[in-house]
């Protein structure tokens, strides 16, 4: 049979997929993992859909293709992947990729905490494994260098008004506001409804502004929104928000750069301390624990490193088959048209 092969392992982070991709990936060329990235992008797009898309993914998969690092000390680089591109920075599946490097014995475990620095497009991050009693458990990463990046926008939104809200970078950049101040509610709200609020933010911003990571042009781009509830993360309770990323993808975790972003703006605000814990929840109900651990800056950004935890779990593993002369090989996307 004419075919291309590809194994994965799926997990997920507070229902969040991880797709993980094993083997039928070739290696990437570039100096950079940025490099690699766009490389991955401009050459090898059809993978993603392939995996990404129906009829073997869906339209909320996210994946995973690990890749050698070209910063010295990292023991393993990825890349991160979902149903519409590319990102630069991915909490829940650096979660995952925490536990899942321990287990496959890719980093040797070092007694009750196992730590090491997994090479992500935005950069370095350090991972910290709970390896007590020899198993990987819960994992926590210390983001890159976190900042607020334009207090208080105010612009118009279709179906919305003036909409005032800020904008964060924990990793990728973030629209960040209260759901109630467009009438909504992020625990009694449909969830359609709310994706359908945050497309029409970010689609706004995008439309009529930009952000500039002080470093790197390829991280320049707002990657989406987060609705939040009205609970301060100080205040010592769970704050509940949803992000949507991409092109209207809804994260089912917290959203671990999401998390990075909302505290970095809570501390350059002063409404949260280094080293004041806070925990975020999802719409599955699932928990991120997040806490600004130091002050960092990033080119002429004063921000913060900020820590984020969690826990992952395996779901499946699969052989994926593409035959050479099936028409739907690369996948399909039913928001897009079909090619006749």
């Amino acid at each position: 049979m004419d075919c291309e092969r590809y194994r994965v392992l799926d997990m997920h982070t507070a229902g969040e997929p991880v797709r993980i991709v094993l083997s039928g990936y070739p290696p990437l060329p570039g100096a950079t993992l940025l490099e690699k990235r766009r490389y991955a992008r401009d050459t090898l797009d059809h993978i993603r859909r392939r995996l990404m898309l129906e009829p073997r993914g869906h339209a909320e998969m996210y994946g995973v293709i690990p890749t050698e690092p070209s910063t010295p000390g990292c023991a393993l680089a990825v890349l991160f992947t979902h149903h519409s591109g590319y990102s630069t920075m991915c909490g829940h599946a650096t979660i995952a990729i925490g536990r899942w490097a321990v287990d496959e014995g890719m980093v040797p475990v070092a007694g009750d905490e196992t730590r090491f620095l997994l090479e992500c497009p935005c950069g370095p991050v350090a991972v910290a494994v709970d390896t007590r009693g020899g198993r990987a458990g819960a994992v926590s990463f210390d983001s890159v260098p976190a900042f607020l990046a334009e207090a208080g926008v105010t612009m118009p939104v279709p179906g919305f008004g003036e909409v005032t809200f800020d904008v964060g970078y924990g990793g990728a950049f973030y629209a960040i506001l209260p759901a109630s101040r467009l009438g909504l509610d992020v625990r009694r709200t449909p969830v359609a409804a709310l994706t359908a609020a945050g497309v029409a933010v970010t689609d706004a911003f995008r439309a009529a502004r930009s952000v500039r990571h002080p470093v790197e042009p390829d991280l320049s781009f707002l990657y989406g929104t987060i609705l939040t509830d009205d609970e301060p993360l100080a205040g010592g309770r769970p704050s509940r928000n949803i992000c949507i990323f991409g092109e209207g993808q809804v994260d089912r975790s917290p959203t671990g750069s999401g998390v990075t972003a909302r505290v970095a703006v809570e501390v350059a605000r002063g409404r949260l301390a280094l080293n004041q814990p806070c925990r975020v929840e999802s719409v599955t109900g699932g928990l991120f624990d997040g806490m600004a651990v130091r002050s960092a800056a990033v080119g002429d950004r004063q921000g913060v490193v900020v820590r984020v935890g969690g826990r992952a779990y395996y779901s499946g593993t699969a052989e994926f088959i593409v035959e050479a002369d099936d028409p739907l090989r690369d996948g399909f996307d039913l928001s897009a048209p079909i090619p006749a």
